[in-house]
């Protein structure tokens, strides 16, 4: 803490800039005991969502209360009792200002990793804030995709001054030229720092962590696709969901999965199909998942990308086709060996006729 006495008077002009000595200018008829009792906390939901850009308002509240008054032993023998009483209280009316904060600055600090403070706009000011007054203070913070979920303190230093005592000026005060000066005052620094409480939801985070199964031209296949439970929260209800575009296609494109916890993996299986034509290539189907929140909410996941070849049709023949081509060569042959063999027995007859 530093202190140092500066003289004031009602109007508060520039004469409280000087210095003065205490003895022989000033008397001090009262002694206050309070000073400020500042306090901080979040407007509106503390609770924050991972990966946000959040407009951070804290309210920051005075609460400081005069716990008394000390009458101190003294006497001006120049003037009469009467107006040294009306002096004295005046001062102690003076005195009650002990609990304003004056010239407040505040810095938001974050000791973690997870939760960065916009350092343009992390020092706020506040040019006086009296005892039962509240004040806004906006910090904008981000928050990394990848926080725990939990609960977390930033830190909020202020430093500030208050009036620590008041003294009267004595009609002596005239000789320094200073003639509206009724009181010094005596101020203090204060620094302290605040907490500031957040918490980061319990949330699920669903991923792909699996496919299987291909696609292959004019046909339906199965395919299998993976997803796991990556955070804390649970997924209830969940609805596994596909997004297919032609020349894919699927008559049930949801899935139901039933509850996903944490860590835990569920498989959904779809039917695809694709168009004769369809280009061979790997093909990016959508996907996302709809499920319970703690909040009773429904929610969705983020959109998941599935990848999935497509190949070409095999050129092969089947089994009836070959058996239908050996019938045929059969036939075929069978034909030939007759016409051959009605050829040889014709020729026979001609030789004998010819003899």
């Amino acid at each position: 803490m530093t202190a140092f006495p500066a003289l004031g008077n009602d109007d508060d002009d520039d004469e409280t800039n000087f210095l003065i000595p205490e003895h022989g200018y000033t008397v001090d008829y009262y002694r206050s005991y309070g000073e400020p009792a500042i306090r901080a906390s979040v407007t509106g939901n503390p609770e924050l969502s991972r990966g946000d850009t959040a407009d951070l308002q804290i309210k920051i509240a005075n609460g400081g209360v005069i716990d008394g008054f000390q009458r101190l032993n003294v006497n001006q023998n120049k003037i009469p009792d009467s107006a040294e009483e009306a002096l004295a209280g005046a001062e102690m009316e003076e005195e009650k200002d002990c609990t304003t904060a004056k010239d407040l600055e505040a810095s938001l600090v974050s000791e973690t990793e997870y939760i960065e403070v916009e350092p343009t706009a992390s020092l706020q000011s506040v040019e006086e804030l009296e005892t039962g007054s509240t004040a806004n203070l906006r910090y904008t913070i981000k928050i990394d995709s990848d926080t725990p979920a939990g609960n977390y303190e930033l830190l909020l230093p202020v430093n500030y001054q208050y009036q620590a005592n008041v003294r009267t000026a004595t009609a002596d005060v005239i000789n320094l030229g200073l003639t509206e000066t009724k009181y010094a005052r005596e101020y203090k620094t204060k620094i302290e720092t605040l907490r500031v409480p957040l918490s980061i939801e319990n949330e699920p985070k669903l991923e792909v962590t699996g496919v299987s199964g291909n696609l292959v031209q004019g046909e339906s296949k199965v395919i299998e696709v993976t997803y796991k439970n990556t955070r804390e929260g649970i997924a209830k209800d969940a609805l596994a969901r596909i997004i297919v575009m032609s020349p894919l296609s699927t008559e049930k494109p949801i899935v139901r999965l039933g509850d996903i916890g944490p860590g835990e993996e569920k498989t959904a299986r779809f039917e695809i199909s694709a168009d004769q034509e369809a280009l061979v290539k790997n093909y990016g189907i959508n996907s996302e998942i709809k499920y319970i929140d703690e909040d009773g909410e429904s929610s969705f996941s983020e959109n998941m990308k599935v990848n999935i070849p497509l190949e070409a049709t095999e050129k092969k023949f089947s089994i009836t086709g070959v058996a239908i081509i050996l019938i045929i060569l059969i036939a075929l042959y069978q034909i030939v060996n007759v016409h051959r063999k009605r050829n040889k027995n014709n020729e026979n007859a001609s030789g004998d006729e010819n003899e």
